[in-house]
């Protein structure tokens, strides 16, 4: 088990919030408080990557929830201020951001500085889309830390309302490969290190992904994450891995420890002390992006 330790996270000193941290609250406190579907599934037993499982079909909340999470106005979606022309960056510094259509029906953001320190692809949770409120918290944050980032949906409007698509891990995994590829015929990106951030069911997309393009992944992080979806791929994992989990969120704790102990790679368990699933607690999400950067600046560059 090389270099597994667990670490307590200390929630950091409450600072000004940014315009995104702004747009993150008054996402939570109009229609969005828990719809992050996210939270849907920290006990459910979903099928594991390669396993599509008995799901029953039709138009599922995941479906609605997706529908909502695209209607969202740029007040209340932070990754909507990017696609309408707004910059993330501050200062001298601006930051690029491009919309970019993807396989199917499905679009991207594309965002960081112009010479980024490695490219962070995000993997949304059940029900979500790329303009998850939490997941955009956490993407600038990253930016502000120097890395480029991509949010994009993992699945279409029609395919999001069938909920067997929804715990389809092969299946997301395949569109985090797809992203990747895509990316490879981009100017500027083809040489890019990748570090995967996946929440919920996305964390387990990451990790298989990551076990299918080792060459390509350096470095994989999990927010409030189902590893133990990802099945047999989780022992094919060669990226370093940081699963962040909430110190109440018992049972989705739990699950990580037992995926934890079946990878070979680098995995440390980092626990938010006194979040639950969705961080919603006061600073919990801060401590999340905060660890996330650490660990993506320790681990997102290509072996010599």
């Amino acid at each position: 088990m090389a270099g597994r330790t667990l670490r307590r996270s200390r929630h950091p000193r409450r600072s000004p919030r940014s315009s995104i941290h702004r747009a993150l609250t008054a996402s939570a406190s109009s229609s969005a408080r828990g719809c992050e579907a996210d939270g849907d599934i920290s006990t459910s037993r979903g099928p594991t990557a390669g396993s599509r499982g008995s799901v029953s079909r039709g138009v599922s909340l995941g479906g609605l929830i997706w529908r909502g999470l695209r209607s969202l106005s740029i007040e209340s979606a932070p990754w909507a201020m990017l696609e309408a022309g707004h910059s993330l960056s501050r200062g001298k510094d601006r930051a690029m951001h491009r919309l970019i259509p993807l396989s199917g029906d499905r679009n991207g953001t594309l965002a960081g500085p112009d010479q980024a320190r490695g490219l962070i692809l995000f993997a949304h949770g059940s029900g979500s889309s790329r303009l998850s409120p939490r997941n955009a918290a956490v993407a600038q944050i990253l930016v502000e830390r120097g890395f480029g980032t991509l949010l994009f949906d993992l699945l279409t409007e029609s395919e999001a309302c069938d909920r067997g698509n929804v715990f389809d891990i092969a299946l997301l995994a395949s569109r985090l490969e797809d992203a990747m590829t895509h990316l490879t015929k981009l100017t500027g990106m083809a040489k890019q290190p990748l570090g995967l951030f996946g929440a919920s069911t996305g964390a387990a997309a990451a990790l298989v992904a990551a076990a299918r393009r080792p060459e390509r992944v350096f470095a994989v992080v999990s927010r409030g994450g189902r590893p133990d979806l990802a099945g047999q791929d989780l022992a094919r994992v060669r990226a370093p891995t940081l699963l962040i989990v909430g110190g109440h969120d018992s049972q989705v704790l739990a699950l990580n420890r037992s995926a934890m102990s079946q990878m070979s790679c680098e995995a440390r368990l980092h626990i938010i002390p006194g979040a639950t699933h969705l961080f919603e607690e006061p600073g919990a999400l801060e401590a999340v992006s905060l660890a996330a950067a650490d660990w993506f600046e320790e681990h997102l560059s290509p072996e010599p």
